[in-house]
């Protein structure tokens, strides 16, 4: 039976703005309070997404959040109806309001954390949202991205969906930013790959000093627990706590991995010797030949790497057997770091290709490639029960391209989130997307 990576990424919201929101996030900090392009966003995200798709690569869709989201400031204190809500907000804790108009669940790498069939002890896909606990402002997405994932893999034969951690500091669950599967086949039974900033429990791994570290040891044990994977087919590591210092807030910002590959930078992680023959071997008694692709720090800093989110990129496998790696334009414009991909692709290594792709909208509130999408591993069977509605096709781009031009604004400032209109703009565009993906009721304004 054929198996496959299917990519679904995160459709920018009609809230998309520069609020500045994440600390430890080196391009949503210094884009603070500069004006967006919601449409701009959203156009540039289904792009990339047609591209893969007229590559041959499996490609799928993800609904973004209602926003501003109303009963969040409700349960912190405003009342009224929905536009003195937003009055309200907007007069006396404006901060709170940017808050609740994020669209940062278009980066659905956080989404949640998704094991392959191969890998759980019931055979089946399983899910488990990300808490977010870390940022606020990404706290109140597990609710609706659960209902979203329960529609778009909705078959209980082929999928298990579990809800999201305690949200508390102990059990900070950051998703698949810091989650990647290594296997031969992606139908086959591989080896996952958890990387952690810290211990919540355990003094003895040191922990960043600057800026927080989100996912926790705790939390990926937990995720693992729930999916039933075993413990031969799982690997811990945790990540450098001085990266997470200079702006690497998630692994993906510093690692990206695929089928048997791991592409990383010198620095990334702790214990990287240990780590690394623990994934050869554990992926050797699956049939795996587990290969690493490091990148010097002489030849790419960290600062480099952070700038130009050259690991926050996807690495794909086309079937020659060689991988393409997709990377946003900033990594052209970086000297040392387009230098670095010349010379790895001209080598006759791994990575034969780049591929260079323009997300500024997303990559100056602090998401690249890797940001945008959700790797789910299904087999033939299992893809056949997704919602048809959720997988990219050239009518579905014309359509969802429609709806863009026809309900996203050009331009978002700060000011513009506390007009009530938007919400009610963001609600009647969401509804009408709802129809578009078969998706049936899952935002609170249908389903309350």
């Amino acid at each position: 039976m054929k198996s496959y990576e299917v990519n679904f990424d995160g459709l920018v919201g009609p809230t998309h703005n520069y609020g500045g929101l994440s600390y430890g996030n080196v391009a949503s900090q210094s884009n603070s309070q500069q004006s967006s392009n919601p449409k701009e966003a959203a156009l540039q995200g289904l792009a990339k997404m047609k591209a893969l798709m007229e590559m041959g690569f499996q490609q799928g869709v993800l609904a973004p959040q209602e926003r501003p989201d109303v009963a969040a400031l409700r349960r912190l204190g405003f009342s009224g109806t929905d536009a003195q809500v937003i009055e309200r907000a907007a007069k006396e804790a404006m901060p709170l309001l940017v808050a609740s108009c994020s669209a940062s669940s278009m980066w659905v790498a956080n989404a949640a954390t998704v094991s392959p069939s191969a890998d759980t002890a019931d055979g089946r896909v399983h899910f488990t949202a990300a808490n977010l606990n870390c940022k606020y402002h990404r706290s109140i997405e597990h609710p609706t991205t659960s209902r979203v994932l329960g529609a778009m893999f909705a078959n209980q034969q082929h999928f298990a969906h579990h809800a999201a951690l305690p949200a508390v500091a102990q059990f900070g669950d950051e998703g698949a930013a810091n989650h990647t599967r290594f296997c031969r086949e992606y139908g086959e039974a591989g080896v996952e790959f958890f990387v952690f900033g810290r211990s919540a429990f355990d003094n003895r791994f040191p922990a960043p000093q600057k800026y927080p570290a989100r996912q926790t040891l705790e939390a990926s044990q937990a995720v693992a627990r729930l999916h039933g994977l075993r413990d031969e087919g799982v690997v811990y590591a945790q990540q450098n706590p001085n990266v997470i210092d200079q702006g690497v807030f998630h692994n993906d910002v510093i690692a990206v991995g695929n089928a048997e590959v791991l592409f990383y930078h010198e620095d990334a992680f702790l214990e990287t010797d240990q780590m690394l023959a623990e994934l050869q071997s554990k992926l050797a008694k699956v049939g795996g030949n587990f290969q690493s692709v490091c990148v010097p720090r002489s030849a790419v800093t960290v600062d480099d790497a952070v700038r130009s989110y050259l690991f926050n990129s996807q690495l794909l496998s086309r079937p020659d057997g060689s991988m393409l790696l997709i990377v946003p334009q900033e990594c052209q414009a970086n000297e040392r770091v387009w230098a670095y991909l010349q010379s790895l692709t001209s080598s006759g290594g791994l990575i034969r290709e780049v591929k260079v792709f323009d997300l500024k909208q997303s990559m100056q509130n602090g998401g690249g490639p890797a940001c945008l999408r959700l790797r789910v591993a299904l087999n033939e069977t299992e893809l056949a029960a997704v919602n048809p509605g959720v997988i990219m096709t050239p009518p579905l781009y014309g359509s969802l391209t429609a709806w863009v031009e026809k309900h996203y604004r050009d331009r978002l400032s700060e000011t513009d989130l506390a007009d009530p209109q938007l919400l009610l703009e963001c609600r009647t565009a969401l509804d009408e997307l709802t129809q578009i993906l078969k998706l049936g009721a899952v935002y609170p304004f249908q389903i309350n």
